[in-house]
């Protein structure tokens, strides 16, 4: 499957400020079966872009606007082919349970295995995966305990956008029994990872269908979770959507959560008050132009509220994964 994808982030200030530094990660990996033909980044105000790749292979563009500005505009178009997968065995065996502790002990899964800044234990973590029988190593196989860890998560937490802020823990999630993609997969690899299973953040976007119908907001980026397996490399959960990742997942970069991969990060000078407007689109072959994504910015949609920034010359600027 082919898909043109249109990613515009506009932040808009109360105040001029007096510059602004970005990360940007939206350039869809090229990896197995995933490929980027093409991606343009625009600013506005226009500025130097500049790339780099991090350890994990993902492609971080940079840029600084140094002029006075209240309004900043980020656009993104990429071009990506996706081909379907191998279809999954139904389940492992039980034996893979010993064949992934000895990978773990030989193999570099570090990273995918240590708690992390969001995806860590915690006391509501221990008592809800006693709650829903993961206090101890599932008796089933690992391809089968992470299908039915990805059910468990759709069941037992409600989708509600922005219930959650772009740098909550998971114990927010947790009590409220509400949240977003992000929130979702970082409590899915937290229990991953206690029970063994080398498992990491994967920052991107679904390419919705009706027929499908996804929780998560076709209008937003997405996160899911990816987990080791004996036999089957890397393999694609989306606890949002209780689905095995498929060829409409598009993988734009891969991290420990989402600390590591945010799609823009950055901070700027001033004490004005800001606001962030995201819109995405993702469509097959033939897509909507710029100009009526723009006019999408400009509609009565109300924006989402940046954290209340404190009285201080440097802020910092996140948007969060829905």
């Amino acid at each position: 499957m082919q898909y043109l994808i249109h990613h515009l982030t506009e932040y808009i200030y109360s105040a001029p400020i007096s510059e602004s530094l970005m990360e940007v990660r939206m350039m869809p990996r090229s990896e197995g079966r995933q490929r980027c033909w093409r991606f343009r980044l625009q600013t506005s105000p226009r500025s130097r872009v500049l790339s780099h790749d991090d350890h994990r292979g993902n492609i971080i563009h940079h840029f600084s606007v140094p002029a006075k500005h209240n309004r900043l505009t980020i656009t993104a178009e990429s071009l990506v082919q996706v081909e379907a997968g191998t279809p999954l065995p139904e389940a492992l065996d039980l034996g893979d349970w010993q064949r992934l502790d000895q990978a773990t002990q030989t193999l570099d899964f570090w990273d995918d295995l240590a708690p992390s800044k969001f995806s860590k234990p915690t006391p509501a973590l221990e008592e809800f995966a006693r709650r829903v029988g993961w206090a101890e190593r599932p008796a089933c196989d690992p391809l089968s305990a992470l299908r039915q860890l990805t059910t468990t998560i759709v069941n037992e937490f409600e989708y509600v956008p922005n219930s959650t802020k772009v740098d909550s823990p998971i114990d927010e999630a947790l009590s409220l029994r509400a949240g977003v993609c992000q929130d979702f997969a970082h409590i899915w690899i937290a229990l991953a990872r206690r029970a063994g299973i080398p498992a990491r953040y994967v920052s991107g976007y679904l390419y919705h269908r009706e027929q499908d119908h996804d929780r998560s907001q076709a209008d937003a980026t997405h996160a899911w979770a990816e987990a080791w397996l004996p036999g089957l490399d890397w393999v694609g959960f989306d606890p949002t959507n209780d689905l095995i990742v498929t060829d409409r997942h598009i993988r734009v970069a891969i991290g420990r959560d989402y600390a590591d991969v945010p799609p823009t990060r950055g901070v700027y000078r001033g004490e004005a008050q800001g606001t962030i407007k995201v819109i995405v689109k993702v469509e097959p072959s033939e897509a909507i132009s710029l100009a009526d994504e723009y006019d999408l910015l400009n509609s009565d949609n109300p924006p989402l509220p940046l954290h209340e920034p404190p009285p201080q010359q440097q802020q910092q600027q996140q948007q969060q994964q829905q």
